[in-house]
């Protein structure tokens, strides 16, 4: 398993939830991401999803 990153933002740029989940691939972590931003209600902030390599894996502005 692989340690990826979840970010979303208000328009300010302040952070609204930065968080590390575990997930086998990128695919699978781009599904969790997004199901982690649908549950928060947080889909249409601006947000990103990074692999431990540094890839963008999800990304909203």
């Amino acid at each position: 398993m692989k340690t990826y990153k979840l970010t979303a933002f208000e328009l300010n740029g302040e952070k609204i939830i930065d968080e590390a989940f575990q997930a086998s691939n990128d695919q699978e972590a781009k599904g969790i991401g997004e199901k982690m931003l649908h549950e928060k209600n947080l889909s249409e902030k601006t947000h990103r999803c990074t692999s431990p390599a540094g890839k963008l894996i999800l990304f909203h502005k």
